[in-house]
């Protein structure tokens, strides 16, 4: 969450109260309101979120999505937003059903806490002559430090010749190199995909660009997924808690566990006004239940702290962070 959004949602409350800027509050929850997959094979997964954060006290509701188009499938991740609360409206281009260039307004119907409406775009090209199997480079869930490796064949049965050139990913813990099966007609590649053994944990999706001479299929997207676990989870891992009044305090339970027993060495936060029950986090154990308290100070505006926590089971110090408004 950037320091600029808790400016912007000081400022964003008289706006929604006024209504002088129409609809454009909902339109910039919005990171982005369009989406270009680019060349896609038949039948390969593409898929993009469309990821909205709400600045504002007063929680907002996505009543329903709707798609101009059967060639998109759109669905709401998280209908209801509090204050700080990240969402996502996942579109799907359906490359399994239809060809050729496609696009599709999204519709997104807002009711609360104003009504209104923002149209999201995608577009793409879908070609019969290009197939990947499997469709998507899925390399499920990975145990942290260990890597994981996936092959990929790549067809093209155009009328024009295509020689993949090149390989471009904008992961640094994603790798990709692509073999030509000589001799085999119509064209035909192994791609390797490998994710490295220093890949954090989170989850990963995003796109590999195959770059290759021909004329129309410049690039061609391969989507990557990937879900690494760390050796400590924080559960949940950020505290949304809404408006608190000058000096309220609220408290929260945190889960943190390990795959095996470990100690909690510290838990502290980057601000005054975040408090920690720490009874029992020196024994070793594989779960600890850690209550955290939050106090709200007497100016209003933005509530935000981010808690790390250091164990002996990993180097690694998971974070917490707590979000919230101190009304005036």
């Amino acid at each position: 969450m950037r320091l600029t959004s808790f400016v912007i949602a000081l400022v964003a409350v008289m706006l929604l109260g006024s209504g002088a800027q129409g609809q454009q509050w909902a339109t910039k929850m919005f990171d982005s309101t369009s989406h270009n997959f680019g060349s896609v094979a038949r039948g390969a997964k593409a898929e993009y979120e469309f990821t909205l954060t709400n600045p504002y006290m007063q929680d907002v509701h996505i009543r329903s999505v709707s798609t101009s188009c059967g060639c998109t499938t759109a669905t709401i991740k998280k209908p209801t937003l509090k204050t700080y609360e990240s969402g996502v409206i996942h579109a799907k281009f359906n490359s399994h059903l239809f060809l050729g260039k496609k696009g599709a307004t999204i519709t997104v119907n807002i009711d609360r806490p104003q009504r209104a409406t923002v149209r999201l775009r995608v577009d793409g090209y879908i070609h019969s002559d290009l197939i990947l199997n499997p469709k998507s480079a899925d390399l499920g869930t990975v145990e942290r430090g260990s890597g994981a490796e996936r092959h990929i064949s790549v067809r093209y049965a155009g009328r024009y010749s295509l020689r993949i050139v090149g390989v471009k990913s904008l992961n640094p813990h994603i790798t990709a190199k692509v073999a030509a099966n000589s001799g085999v007609r119509p064209a035909s590649y192994d791609l390797h995909v490998q994710l490295d053994k220093e890949a954090p944990a989170g989850y990963i999706k995003e796109s590999l660009v195959l770059m290759t001479d021909h004329h129309q299929l410049k690039q061609i997207p391969v989507m990557v997924e990937a879900r690494v676990l760390p050796e400590i989870t924080v559960t949940p891992d950020t505290l949304f808690l809404g408006v608190l009044k000058p000096g309220e305090k609220i408290t929260k339970n945190v889960v943190i566990s390990g795959k095996k027993p470990f100690v909690i060495k510290s838990i502290a936060a980057n601000h005054e006004g975040a408090e920690f029950a720490t009874r029992g986090i020196d024994v070793a154990k594989p779960m600890h239940l850690v209550p955290v308290t939050i106090v709200a100070g007497e100016s209003p505006g933005a509530l935000v702290h981010k808690i790390t926590i250091e164990t002996d089971a990993s180097p690694d110090r998971p974070e917490l962070n707590s979000y919230a408004v101190v009304q005036p």
